[in-house]
């Protein structure tokens, strides 16, 4: 098995386990976490997804270029039937906490960037060296990585390979935090558990706003903000966090 998976009351924790091929991506774990999106998706005592890997020499070295080449055609790949793509799909509702425990290359980056809050070892190093070997960083790569990062940095990265170190990552945004390699799990449970003593439904709605905020005009933003915020008013998670704050006590949160 490429994937594992463990729940922790709310949290969800997606395990790549392919230490010895630096946890790349061959077509078995593409897969894997392919289907796992769409799975927890659907989970409603899901509310927060932790991915991380084994080991503490590699987060995901990037696609497995061990692994047998793409059968069939582009164009039947392209424009047939949709298909799951390993990294976080676009306009994903529930948050996914990475934990990058060592090197994340190509493939393995791009993984990193399609989820929504980086954590990172101390160890770690970042980079998308495709054109060293003839090719591009086609798993959203040219498209994410100057919305992470100043886009000289990221045009330099993509264009020269050039791999930066952890603290470099931290000092450009790429990550949110760098703890010891042994920690990054535990560490970000803990982000992920604290994100879930949040009402779900409200945590989902700030996903969908900060989403569009990438995408909109600031004044579409807005009215997309006023309707986001319009769909909770009457939740029933809002009154009871109100109710909570007027009694001086811990709200008790049911996703609805």
């Amino acid at each position: 098995m490429t994937l594992h998976e463990e729940h922790l009351d709310h949290v969800a924790v997606l395990t790549i386990d392919r230490p010895k091929s630096m946890n790349a991506i061959n077509p078995e774990l593409a897969t894997a976490l392919g289907e796992a999106w769409a799975r927890l998706a659907e989970d409603d005592d899901v509310w927060v997804i932790v991915l991380t890997a084994t080991g503490d020499r590699a987060f995901c070295a990037g696609a497995d270029l061990k692994a047998p080449p793409p059968t069939g055609t582009f164009a039947g790949t392209f424009l047939g039937a949709p298909q799951r793509p390993a990294s976080v799909p676009v306009g994903y509702l529930k948050p996914v906490v990475c934990g990058v425990n060592g090197l994340a290359y190509g493939g393995g980056l791009e993984l990193m960037l399609s989820t929504d809050i980086p954590i990172a070892a101390d160890t770690a190093m970042f980079a998308l060296p495709e054109a060293k070997i003839g090719s591009i960083p086609g798993g959203g790569g040219t498209q994410r990585i100057g919305k992470a990062i100043p886009r000289a940095v990221a045009r330099r990265m993509a264009l020269t390979g050039e791999a930066i170190d952890a603290r470099t990552a931290l000092s450009l945004g790429l990550v949110t935090e760098l703890v010891p390699v042994g920690q990054v799990r535990d560490r970000s449970v803990e982000v992920a558990q604290q994100i879930c003593a949040n009402a779900p439904l409200a945590v989902r709605a700030i996903k969908k706003g900060l989403d569009a905020a990438d995408e909109m005009t600031l004044s579409d933003g807005l009215d997309h903000e006023q309707l986001l915020w319009g769909a909770l008013r009457d939740s029933e998670d809002r009154l009871e966090g109100r109710a909570a704050f007027a009694d001086k006590r811990s709200p008790i949160y049911r996703a609805r």
